[in-house]
């Protein structure tokens, strides 16, 4: 599966009609293949827009994308409003839960972590050792990498009830020594695995019309 993450950094004082000009172009662009969730931030860099799009391959996406550029009122009318929009095209881990619409909570959670080159497959072994215990904590909503360039991004979304819900679960998953991996090592005290460069996150919640909510 491979997951496109699309984040749009609006002007302040905009998010809320940018909001508005998607859900009304949305109709007829889900039609060519389905929004997985839609939100925006509310820790971290501010007055940003968070799509998530599924496709079963790379050619897919191609295809779709293809055909979406001849959809009249698609991409939404939202140029005037955006200071930048990044779009990562990622590679869903073979433990990425299906992307359906789901009630998970009203918080969510983007980790963004960077490896280096070759890295991935060993986040990819430790994560598969604890994802398990984990789960039982809160729901993941997606894990994915990128496959190319110097370095590797890993992205992980889960969700939560609420802040408090988060705080809780974080403080648990410590306490029992299975979350995260750097934990686990220091319960184990073994040689440190899959150490990432740079790690960095957001919170976000979801929109009106998000699958995801």
């Amino acid at each position: 599966m491979i997951l496109e993450l699309q984040t749009y950094t609006l002007k302040s004082r905009t998010v809320a009609l940018a909001e508005q000009r998607f859900e009304q172009a949305l109709a007829a662009r889900v039609k060519l293949s389905p929004l997985a969730g839609f939100w925006r931030t509310e820790v971290g860099v501010l007055n940003q827009l968070v799509a998530l799009w599924s496709y079963a391959s790379a050619a897919e996406r191609e295809r779709v994308l293809a055909a979406a550029a001849q959809i009249e009122g698609w991409p939404p009318q939202i140029s005037e409003f955006v200071v930048e929009h990044e779009s990562k095209v990622l590679v869903a881990a073979p433990f990425s839960p299906p992307l359906a619409p789901r009630q998970l909570g009203r918080l969510y959670e983007i980790r963004t972590y960077h490896y280096p080159h070759g890295g991935i497959p060993e986040v990819i072994s430790a994560w598969n050792e604890i994802l398990e215990e984990r789960l039982k904590y809160s729901p993941l909503v997606a894990a994915c990498y990128s496959e190319s360039g110097p370095v590797h991004e890993w992205v992980h979304i889960w969700a939560y009830r609420d802040v408090a819900e988060r705080e809780r679960v974080r403080e648990a998953t410590a306490k029992a020594g299975i979350w995260p991996i750097s934990v686990v090592d220091q319960r184990l005290k073994r040689t440190p695995r899959a150490v990432s460069l740079r790690m960095q996150n957001i919170l976000m919640v979801p929109v009106s019309f998000s699958p995801l909510h």
